[in-house]
């Protein structure tokens, strides 16, 4: 049966001098990718986002786990469409099975949990977003995802200069009415801007789905990403191409330098 969710997370909070107060917690991915880094040494805990709060970025940590676990030839399945619902019972399951895991092949010693994650605190507690968080969640991940298909920054809605308009209240009426004006316009930029960003949340959505589809049927037949002709690989190469002007996160270009595979 094993741990507890209790004894679970006493264990993890020991191991990764972590906070984390939910086994749920877990389907953010980073907890995960860092108890394989105590055993391996090796996964990219610079890229893992501790404070993720979104699925997006819930499935690059997943992405990050998943390459560690071809690497090193573990053939346990992860069922990340699952565990990023930040759902108990399925992050509880694949938790017990990677504490059985860890007991069997941890090499032993001490292990800097800090330090390997570049300095995020021993307080930290990764972030959990509710389990269907939809377009609110994608607009917050939109900006720190390197060149994806719908990935334009959504603006925030305008803010009127409080000192301004406390001024023009002074006049009397006329400041009164300019007030009412500026919060009237404010009003109407805010709802269009809400309704660009469900406009552009729901085509990302629709992407997002393809983009996985696309990399699902690459992981089942590897010789398709060698065929330039292939018209998954073209299609591919479509959503990830960028717009003059578009720069690429950094944290991306050094995982592109670092020569690591990015899918399932």
């Amino acid at each position: 049966m094993g741990e507890s969710r209790q004894e679970l997370l006493t264990w993890l909070n020991s191991l990764l001098q972590l906070n984390m107060t939910k086994i749920e917690q877990c389907g953010t991915g980073a907890a995960l990718c860092q108890v394989y880094d105590s055993i391996y040494l090796d996964l990219p805990m610079a890229r893992v986002k501790f404070n993720a709060n979104n699925e997006y970025a819930y499935l690059e940590n997943f992405k990050i786990l998943s390459n560690a676990f071809r690497k090193h030839h573990v053939d346990h399945p992860i069922p990340v469409q699952d565990l990023i619902k930040c759902k108990m019972q399925d992050n509880l399951q694949f938790l017990q099975w990677s504490k059985q895991y860890w007991d069997q092949y941890f090499p032993g010693g001490d292990y800097d949990a800090v330090a390997r994650r570049k300095g995020v605190g021993a307080g930290a507690t990764p972030s959990m977003a509710p389990a269907n968080s939809g377009g609110a969640a994608r607009t917050s991940g939109m900006a720190q995802t390197r060149a994806r298909p719908g990935g334009g920054s959504g603006g925030a809605a305008p803010r009127t200069n409080s000192r301004q308009m406390g001024g023009a209240g002074f006049g009397g009426g006329a400041g009164a009415g300019a007030s009412g004006a500026l919060q009237q316009k404010n009003a109407e930029l805010t709802e269009t801007v809400q309704g660009l960003e469900r406009e552009r949340d729901f085509y990302f959505s629709k992407l997002r789905d393809i983009e996985l589809i696309i990399q699902q049927a690459m992981e089942a037949e590897p010789a398709m990403e060698e065929q330039e002709d292939n018209i998954l690989k073209q299609i591919q190469t479509i959503l990830y191409s960028t717009e003059e002007g578009f720069e690429i996160p950094q944290e991306a270009e050094a995982g592109e330098v670092a020569g690591e595979e990015e899918t399932f």
